[in-house]
């Protein structure tokens, strides 16, 4: 048996002596948090990186998508998927929001906007889908719909950095979309988050708000929180951002690789990408359908006795936690699509260093459970 671990995401780590220049020029600067040198070059880099108009750094994506909620002033109940991570949901918790649960699509796994529509009722006040994987969601749709019923659209686009579609931005749609740059996240700052807007009056109310409301030394604007990315992560961030094309790169060569080699294993499937979409491949997700001998589960313990650390991801549903599963849109029946996809989806190893025969010897073992 090989006891190596290999874990589905690992942060891409830049060489140490590139971070030292950083570290000196913080510490000349005498300026460790709160809107200093790096975390202004870094909003700006962002933006001309990702062909967005205005970026808003935080500390984390869970901050950033709770302060998204409270800038838009959202009330009442907001119409989101039960698979996702739970911050997506726990975000409308901490606003006072009622979550209602819709089901995904089976194909993308995205919110179906058919069954958003369905659940719009005169207490709506928003929508928040999340890009699964990084896969868009349908947001011409999504749109339409929130422009008939009048309502505001915040995208968790935690796995979406990067991601195109028809050579645009996906962080341009909707009112807000809000990045995780955690570490294991294809562009991180080792903890980090941003919200994506479309003008400087929503800029700088969300500024306000992450930084206590403060407007100066004086004034205080708005009931905010702290919310503020330092200037270490910051610095990372100016880093990675010269190396993220190429850790996609070699994101893409990885998946390539597990899509070749696990074509044939029967009961095992995996997501297309559309072709006007340009990928991150923030992650690697199979399904382990009812072709496959085994159990996902029962896979799932498989490679970890071979130390491959996989991911049911998302695996409980959020629906289904304590906190949740009384709300009625969050009944078993309303949602089969999310259940299924709960009990099939697996995430691969994904990450750039992740050696090409690493790959390989993760498909035989899937291949040679599909034989019994």
């Amino acid at each position: 048996m090989d006891h190596r671990k290999i874990y589905v995401t690992q942060p891409a780590l830049p060489p140490l002596a590139e971070f030292i220049p950083y570290l000196e020029q913080i510490w000349d600067s005498k300026t460790l948090t709160n809107n200093g040198p790096y975390h202004q070059q870094l909003e700006k880099a962002l933006c001309q990186h990702l062909g967005v108009p205005f970026i808003s750094l935080f500390c984390n994506g869970t901050i950033a998508l709770m302060t998204a909620l409270k800038a838009l002033r959202i009330q009442g109940e907001v119409i989101t998927t039960p698979y996702s991570f739970v911050c997506t949901s726990h975000s409308l918790l901490w606003n006072d929001l009622q979550p209602v649960f819709v089901d995904v699509d089976p194909v993308t796994l995205n919110l179906d906007p058919r069954r958003i529509e369905e659940a719009i009722t005169p207490q709506t006040g928003a929508i928040l889908p999340v890009h699964c994987y990084g896969l868009p969601a349908n947001t011409t749709e999504i749109q339409r719909i929130a422009d008939v019923y009048g309502l505001k659209v915040i995208y968790d686009a935690a796995h979406a950095f990067g991601v195109k579609q028809n050579g645009e931005s996906i962080l341009n749609a909707g009112d807000l979309s809000v990045l995780s740059l955690h570490a294991t996240k294809v562009f991180n700052t080792f903890e980090g988050g941003a919200i994506v807007c479309k003008d400087a009056k929503t800029k700088q109310r969300i500024d306000y708000l992450k930084n206590f409301g403060f407007a100066d030394e004086v004034t205080v604007m708005a009931p905010g929180i702290n919310g503020k990315m330092s200037e270490l992560n910051a610095a990372m961030g100016m880093l990675q951002l010269k190396y993220v094309d190429r850790a996609i790169e070699k994101r893409h060569r990885i998946q390539a690789l597990y899509r070749e080699l696990l074509a044939n294993v029967p009961g095992i499937e995996h997501m297309a990408v559309p072709e006007n979409v340009e990928w991150n491949g923030a992650y690697f997700p199979i399904f382990v359908n009812a072709h496959y001998p085994i159990t996902r589960d029962a896979l799932y313990a498989r490679l970890q006795e071979h130390g491959v650390n996989g991911r049911r991801y998302f695996f409980p549903l959020i629906s289904s936690m304590p906190m949740y599963r009384g709300l009625s849109s969050a009944a078993p029946r309303n949602l089969p699509n999310a259940h299924k996809a709960a009990e099939q989806v697996l995430c691969l190893p994904i990450y750039p260093d992740l050696p090409l025969e690493d790959v390989a010897r993760i498909c035989v073992i899937i291949d040679e459970a599909s034989r019994g």
